[in-house]
């Protein structure tokens, strides 16, 4: 991270408060000190301001273009240093960013409230809204009036007096909340070490040793072994040790994290839900989610539990089946005697299982993943399907030195947009996988077309001194992921950039990044790129028939696992006032369990739970919204399905999923978009095929 030393220098000039002199006006990271974040986002906030209040005193009658268009355009200089703060923030941060996001949260917060309380630009939007019909708008024009309008009228515009002041207090406290809590999950996780000798490592994978030796010679502790819980560490940690006490102790570390100390957030994700009612109350919902769901496919709270709850019911009897058969594997296993299996067990024996059913191990395929073999297949199935075509750009500047970046252009070399892809774990980057913009696509007031900056960020095996970075087919399923995401935002073609690329409805977002996951079990797509790192052999068919065969393993437990995470998001965010009166959340522990009660796989564990730690609702985005995930699956499968009915490959049915659903951002109605796509509305039944289950 930089510093603020710099910023304190008479020769520093500010590079955020102006335009980027570079390629594609590129973010000239080392220039930029943490102190000079807090200046363009205080000047931001100020020149965002007079742009608004010049909207205000437009003497002229409002139009779709001088109200509605200029306040899409107001905030430019704001977004291009938030656009940077905030991805910095959580792929490479430190104290002082930290700090730096507890102090503009209520700046940013206040001007986001106060822009929705300001009575006269309202009064202008609403002029627009019911003058709408006077206007040649098209269907683009249309969707960014409608949600011009609806993000006022549905975010407190017409509150009044103290209900006003109300909502601005609330909205400030939720914004430092949110806040904490993911910086809680960052701090905390960034604790937990354990040290193991070489007596304690039967099972654990050479790759993963390696890693720990090094890392422990690193923190000076040589001949001893350091592990994190890193999400690689962990995962491969669970499936793979012998060691059950072990298990058990990463498991608990993991699992109980948040809970209790310094960087507890039991209190804070309390406080975030009756905050969230509060604001629901106030704007006319019962719920947050009855507010919250108004703006997506789903609508209301109703579809989303029947999502849930047929996925439930479709999965179920599949998942009794799943654990008797892995129960009776365990008790095998442990020599006739029988054994109950405990969430650290279940990874450890399902990949015995998965072994000796298919002779399979994600350990033995790493070898064909090399992490730069993998890009070339992963960018080349853009470039099959879509003519997009990337060449990295040693002349862009990057945040850190893991990072590449990249030059995206179309099959006729028209430029797309950048690229940004950072692989690796480090202290600095919170856990997990995430795609994210620098900068939106959009066009400007000159008509120029304004293109993206885009970033991909994980945390994949890193490579070691003796071996390149190679990756596991879970790890390349999730680059699948980000890069479907990252897709929707360089192939978007749209006038305004609240519109633009990954701008849609949540529950329709995951559709690009989820539909991009299909590949991995086809091996067409693996022979095009899956090369044993050292002899340069391609997979063998052998282990593409395994994957094939294994994609449906395990489908009943990893769906019930995904809605367990809906139905905790949607318990605590479709709480009444009576339900917080009565201290429902007074024992956060009992109202997860009761939660979650329907898709339970295993008896809780004391002391571990999922709400403290569950950054996607707490803190990312999601609340309300977590159901969203499986959505967008049904949305895949059936997509992928049209796909398989042409070819996977097929140009035109590719073409048509990138002219209706990848270019099209947010710009018209998403239900609209598919069935223009698909030709049809989406059922459950591809997916249920694909996993299996029907």
């Amino acid at each position: 991270m930089t510093t603020t030393a710099a910023c304190n220098s008479g020769s520093h000039t500010n590079p955020l408060l102006k335009p980027f002199d570079t390629p594609y006006h590129t973010a000239p990271f080392s220039q930029i000190t943490t102190a000079d974040y807090g200046e363009a986002i205080d000047a931001g906030i100020a020149t965002a301001n007079a742009e608004i209040q010049a909207i205000v005193d437009n003497p002229d009658e409002p139009t779709f273009e001088n109200t509605i268009v200029a306040l899409d355009r107001a905030g430019a200089d704001l977004s291009r240093a938030l656009g940077l703060f905030y991805n910095l923030a959580e792929a490479d941060s430190d104290d002082e960013m930290m700090q730096l996001s507890l102090e503009v949260s209520p700046k940013l917060s206040a001007y986001s409230t106060g822009i929705i309380l300001n009575q006269p630009l309202w009064n202008r939007v609403k002029h627009v809204w019911e003058n709408r019909d006077k206007e040649s708008l098209d269907t683009e024009d249309m969707t960014l009036l409608q949600k011009t309008y609806d993000s006022f009228a549905l975010s407190g515009a017409d509150l009044e007096g103290a209900d006003r002041d109300r909502y601005s207090e609330l909205n400030a406290r939720l914004s430092e909340l949110t806040t904490r809590f993911g910086q809680n999950v960052l701090r905390e996780l960034n604790t937990y070490e354990v040290y193991l000798t070489a007596d304690d490592l039967a099972g654990l994978p050479e790759d993963l040793i390696n890693e720990a030796a090094a890392d422990a010679k690193a923190h000076d502790r040589d001949g001893e072994y350091r592990f994190t819980l890193a999400a690689p560490t962990y995962i491969s940690f669970l499936k793979n040790s012998d060691r059950r006490d072990l298990r058990e102790k990463m498991y608990r570390l993991y699992s109980g994290r948040n809970t209790q100390g310094e960087f507890s957030n039991l209190d804070i994700m309390r406080e975030i839900a009756t905050v969230r009612l509060e604001i629901a109350n106030l704007l006319g919902s019962p719920t947050y989610a009855d507010h919250s769901l108004q703006r997506t496919m789903a609508h209301n709270p109703a579809s989303v539990y029947n999502l849930l709850d047929q996925l439930r019911e479709a999965y179920t009897p599949a998942l009794k089946a799943e654990m008797e058969q892995l129960t009776a594997f365990a008790t095998e296993m442990n020599g006739g005697e029988p054994i109950t299996i405990q969430p650290w067990d279940y990874s450890y024996y399902a990949n015995k299982l998965k072994n000796k059913m298919y002779a399979y191990d994600e350990e033995e395929l790493r070898p064909y993943f090399e992490l730069n073999n993998t890009i070339k297949g992963v960018f080349g199935l853009a470039t099959r399907l879509y003519g997009v075509q990337f060449k990295q750009r040693d002349d862009i500047e990057v945040y850190h030195p893991d990072v590449t970046a990249w030059e995206v252009t179309d099959r006729d070399g028209q430029y797309l947009g950048i690229l940004y892809t950072d692989f690796f774990p480090r202290d600095s980057k919170r856990p997990g996988a995430w795609m994210t913009n620098f900068t939106d696509q959009y066009v400007d007031a000159e008509g120029n077309d304004q293109r993206p900056h885009v970033s991909i960020v994980m945390n994949f095996t890193k490579p070691t001194a003796d071996k390149p970075s190679l990756l596991t087919p879970y790890e390349v399923e999730t680059f699948l992921h980000e890069f479907g995401h990252s897709l929707h935002g360089l192939l978007t073609k749209c006038k305004y950039g609240s519109l633009s690329g990954t701008s849609v409805y949540r529950d329709f977002v995951e559709l690009p990044s989820q539909f991009n996951e299909n590949y991995l079990t086809e091996r067409e797509f693996l022979d095009s790129f899956a090369r044993h790192y050292e002899t340069g052999e391609p997979i063998p068919a052998e282990l593409v028939d395994k994957i094939i065969k294994t994609a449906q393993f395990g489908a009943a437990y990893q769906c019930l696992r995904q809605l367990s995470f809906g139905y905790l998001d949607m318990a605590y965010h479709t709480l009444s006032k009576n339900d917080i009166d009565n201290g429902v959340l007074n024992d956060p522990a009992k109202f997860e369990n009761n939660a979650t009660l329907s898709v339970r796989i295993f008896e809780p564990v004391e002391g571990a739970m999922t709400a403290p730690q569950f950054s996607h609702i707490f803190s990312g985005g999601y609340a309300a919204g977590y159901y969203s995930y499986k959505w967008a699956e049904v949305l895949d499968a059936d997509a992928f399905a049209h796909f398989k009915e042409h070819g996977i490959f097929d140009r035109e049915t590719a073409q048509s999923f990138r002219d209706n659903v990848l270019s099209r951002g947010g710009s018209d109605d998403p239900a609209k978009l598919y069935r223009q796509f698909r030709g049809a509305d989406p059922g459950i039944d591809a997916l249920l095929e694909r996993d299996g289950i029907k």
